[in-house]
């Protein structure tokens, strides 16, 4: 397969995690598909990697029509697609079990679970009938596929729910070469986890507030661009990359 034709989707492309994958994507050789709600954003991560290896979309993960645009756009302009990164997420506020409202769980699991599945189905299409055949699907998991932080049950059930998703496509879309595998994210420095350092930290399980430790989103980006060069023949059905010194493996 040319360089030219190896195409990437990236949701969430204008920060953090995402911006990272598409920047290593980039640096890898991949012509990458920047997609986000921020046209300002995307436009800051284009300008970062190298020129015109990159094109931005607008896209709402919560709008069943702007993600079928989304996939629209990039069958019409590449005619395929290779990598998909289902990356786009948020968490609802962290409040106490029984005061998170229907909205605030409904609004997570839109952004965290319906939009990647849907991004997948549309992925699915494209890559079972294009030539070569075939392509891969790395969702953004995060060490909430494992455990949860205290007041994240909305966050936290979308995370485990992905773990179910990335497995259940891995299966299906075997008859159609397509390799879906999962990256579980702790602690990456990124606008999102700010409040690990800043201020007083982080709630624990233990009812004390604590600064983290963090890592370096490049990290993270650099694991999508390896799990995205591998041959279709082989997959990362899940990795964990996270800060070595936060309190994740351990009593607490």
């Amino acid at each position: 397969m040319s360089e030219a034709k190896k195409i990437a989707v990236v949701t969430g492309a204008g920060t953090g995690v995402g911006r990272a994958a598409a920047l290593a994507l980039m640096n890898t050789g991949f012509t990458v598909v920047l997609a986000g709600r921020r046209l300002d954003m995307l436009e800051e991560t284009a300008k970062l990697g190298p020129a015109g290896k990159s094109l931005c979309v607008t896209a709402d993960m919560t709008k069943p029509d702007s993600i079928a645009a989304l996939f629209d756009k990039v069958k019409a302009t590449y005619g395929r697609l290779d990598v998909l990164f289902n990356n786009a997420g948020m968490g609802a506020p962290a409040v106490n079990f029984e005061d998170l409202s229907l909205e605030q769980w409904q609004a997570v699991v839109n952004t965290n679970l319906t939009g990647p599945f849907l991004c997948t189905q549309h992925a699915f299409r494209i890559m079972k009938d294009q030539s070569p055949r075939g392509g891969r699907i790395i969702n953004n998991g995060s060490i909430s596929a494992h455990a949860p932080r205290p007041f994240s049950a909305a966050y936290t059930s979308t995370k485990h729910a992905i773990t179910g998703l990335t497995k259940a496509s891995n299966l299906d879309g075997r008859m159609y070469d397509i390799a879906v595998g999962q990256v579980d994210i702790g602690n990456a420095a990124t606008p999102m986890t700010d409040r690990m350092v800043n201020g007083p930290g982080v709630l624990q399980p233990d009812g004390t507030t604590k600064h983290e430790p963090r890592m370096d989103a490049k990290a993270v980006g650099d694991a999508v661009a390896y799990m995205a060069g591998l041959p279709l023949d082989a997959n990362v059905l899940t990795m964990t990359v996270m800060a070595t010194k936060m309190p994740f493996v351990g009593r607490g």
